[in-house]
């Protein structure tokens, strides 16, 4: 019975009566939850426009960042005595970089496999996840880099809300990768739906034969959509590297970007954000309520636990379409 208490009564008890450490928690949750709904736009974006699931946006993310910060340090090098026109041109340097990486993957690795099964695509981008990580190992080695925020002019410090009593901290960068996700969901949203591209990204996704039928290009198009994931990577790759140092353990924390896909659904790019808002927000409020109860780490496997229970009862996720196949 005592049991029973802690996990159904309690929790709810200390969120009434300290109220403004709910609210830290649940801004904390929601700043998670926008940073993981980043990463699966990442996801969301190729396989809506191409029917890949691409196991490599996670390392995209890692490589965006690496090659930012490495850009950078070369045009110090190079001496560029103006910090933020060194940021800029190393900015503008990625950029390039992240086009030349989709080109690169749509003549070595999916123009060989056009109308493969879909297993085949998927099991590429498993090789295309580990030549990343080699590749920007032996360019930009194995330590972790410091984030040019600063140079690229990114907000620091916090603003103190007042809230219930008590205050809620909010870092300027939070507000900022917030302000961006919602930027870039807009965008891709309005590219998808009203734009003539948009509309031959998805009929690609539905079956390539057709698509080439109608005279659209695949090469074009899977160049357009796997460059747009990159930028979408390298968002990403700039908030979280801001927030911590960047390196390879940026990739695990991508993982966390599968229960948010399963949430929302592998081809709704509002179902990325909300799905990512879920998980962040269940993750903080689990870890600070039910954490002593169950053992502090709860964060690291709370998440797929959801999605678990999501596969058992909505498998297409919350606004994923229900595959019906003849058979």
């Amino acid at each position: 019975m005592h049991l029973l208490y802690q996990i159904f009564v309690d929790p709810f008890v200390q969120m009434g009566t300290a109220p403004d450490l709910l609210a830290q928690t649940l801004w904390e949750g929601l700043v998670s939850g926008v940073l993981y709904a980043l990463i699966a736009l990442g996801f969301v974006l190729i396989f809506k426009a191409s029917g890949v699931f691409n196991f490599a946006q996670g390392i995209m993310v890692v490589f965006a960042a690496l090659t930012l910060v490495g850009l950078y340090q070369a045009m110090t090098r190079l001496g560029v005595v103006n910090p933020t026109i060194g940021a800029y041109l190393a900015l503008a340097g990625t950029v390039v970089v992240m086009f030349l990486l989709a080109v690169g993957v749509e003549r070595l690795v999916l123009r060989p496999l056009v109308n493969q099964p879909d297993i085949v695509l998927f099991m590429a981008t498993f090789g295309l996840t580990y030549f990343l990580i080699g590749f920007g190992e032996y360019v930009f080695g194995g330590d972790p880099q410091v984030m040019i925020a600063d140079q690229l002019h990114l907000p620091r410090g916090r603003i103190d809300v007042h809230v219930f009593g008590g205050v809620v901290q909010m870092q300027k960068i939070d507000i900022t990768a917030a302000v961006i996700a919602s930027v870039l969901v807009a965008a891709l949203a309005v590219f998808f739906q009203k734009t003539r591209i948009g509309r031959a990204l998805r009929a690609v996704a539905d079956s390539h034969r057709a698509a080439l039928s109608v005279g659209i290009s695949l090469e074009t198009i899977w160049v357009i959509v796997w460059f747009a994931a990159g930028i979408v990577a390298l968002a990403t790759g700039i908030m979280w590297g801001a927030r911590s140092d960047v390196s390879f353990a940026l990739e695990i924390i991508a993982l966390k970007a599968l229960p948010v896909l399963i949430l929302g659904g592998l081809t709704s790019i509002p179902g990325a954000i909300v799905g990512g808002l879920i998980i962040g927000l269940s993750e903080k409020i689990g870890e600070l309520y039910w954490g002593p109860l169950l053992g502090s780490g709860i964060e690291s496997w709370l998440a797929y636990v959801i999605a678990l229970v999501f596969l058992l009862f909505r498998p297409q996720g919350l606004f994923g379409e229900r595959i019906i196949e003849r058979v």
